[in-house]
């Protein structure tokens, strides 16, 4: 039995909607986590976070453990207090920032050993001391196993090894992890683009034990239909009863297909990052606001979301911050990003209860076609 209550409120084809109960709140699923990596939302007030519908934010073990440090954290109140989010918090677990520091790390078959991006010093991440972090010291509501991502592209020996390796950690998690009431712990599904070796992992992760189940090693260059594809050899193969999260993923138009397929949970730094850039992701696709088609245009970002972001400020507005290198433009566009996703989310979730996901997903796939993902190297930590 499952620490947090999932309960299933409808479903559309394989799309479903639901809820997910936690000490600190109900998380509306399907769900997009904004990405808190060091304890703030970039860009963001937590109020902002909260007013965009959000229940739920992404905190990042890496860069937490590394800087103020976990210890201090704890110390100063545990993650929520610091950060002044009452609400649920997911935390990764530090397994993807060590994959892609590749010079920096040295992997065996107890843990890595790695030097910090920031100073050099030296650090060791095991699965015991990954739930320690994530649980004890920074008090996460949701903590993830430890696991190795696989990379991409590589060989199906090297792909079953990975997964393997990501298994046994995953036992290790969970014996660490032991016994709680009011914290969850999710396993990890790997195996690359390899359909036996996700399924294969699919099954063993469930026979596990966990209180949820993610699926890793996307996102990381292989492109939007390998990640379709890869979903549909690995879904068919988790328990219906339990959140499924796809980590690390990604543009409104991956959320949309996985949700088709059967995903509850999703995460990505895309709305900040694109904000960051000038992108604003809108209803009928992204737009660039650097671009000089929006000098006098007085038009909203989006009228169509809910929050002051979108409705209140003039692209033509965005685009001289933008082009003024001012921070109030990142701000302004990082609070409509985050906003858009949540919106999206909500009406996600409205059409599977209404039995009308089919169509929406037609709609959207129509107009966001262009913006399906190629693939490419991942993000860097």
């Amino acid at each position: 039995m499952a620490v947090f209550p999932f309960h299933l409120q409808a479903r559309d084809g394989n799309a479903r909607a639901g809820s997910l109960t936690t000490p600190r709140g109900e998380i509306r699923t399907p769900a997009f986590m904004p990405v808190g990596t060091v304890g703030t939302v970039k860009a963001l007030t937590m109020e902002q976070v909260q007013a965009t519908g959000a229940d739920i934010i992404l905190g990042n073990t890496y860069h937490l453990m590394l800087r103020p440090g976990a210890e201090r954290v704890q110390r100063l109140g545990g993650l929520h207090d610091f950060s002044r989010w009452s609400k649920p918090i997911l935390t990764d677990s530090g397994g993807f920032q060590v994959w892609s520091l590749s010079q920096l790390r040295q992997m065996d078959r107890d843990g890595v050993t790695f030097r910090s991006h920031i100073d050099g010093s030296q650090h060791r991440l095991t699965p015991a001391r990954s739930i320690e972090i994530q649980a004890d010291l920074l008090g996460a509501d949701i903590s993830m196993q430890l696991d190795e991502c696989t990379n991409f592209p590589c060989s199906p020996e090297e792909a079953e090894a990975s997964m393997k390796l990501s298994l046994e950690w995953g036992q290790r998690s969970l014996e660490a992890f032991g016994d709680r009431s009011d914290q969850a712990l999710f396993g990890i599904v790997q195996g690359s683009v390899y359909g036996d070796l996700r399924a294969e992992s699919a099954r063993r992760v469930a026979a596990q034990g966990f209180d949820g189940i993610a699926i890793g090693g996307l996102a990381v260059g292989e492109g939007h239909e390998a990640m379709c594809q890869t979903l549909d050899l690995t879904l068919p193969h988790l328990p219906h009863a339990l959140p499924r999260y796809v980590m690390g993923v990604g543009k409104p138009i991956d959320l949309v297909e996985a949700v088709a397929r059967g995903v509850d949970m999703f995460d990505c730094v895309l709305p900040t990052r694109s904000g960051r850039h000038g992108q604003a992701w809108t209803w009928d696709g992204p737009i660039n606001l650097k671009n000089a088609r929006f000098a006098e245009d007085l038009e909203p970002v989006d009228a169509r979301v809910n929050s002051p972001a979108s409705r209140d400020y003039s692209r033509a507005y965005l685009h001289h911050l933008i082009r003024s290198g001012e921070y109030l433009g990142a701000i302004i566009l990082s609070w409509h990003n985050t906003a858009f996703f949540q919106d999206l989310m909500a009406t996600i979730r409205q059409a599977i209860k209404e039995g009308r996901f089919a169509a929406l997903r037609e709609d959207l796939s129509e107009k966001w076609q262009h913006t399906r993902s190629s693939p490419k190297p991942p993000d860097p930590i």
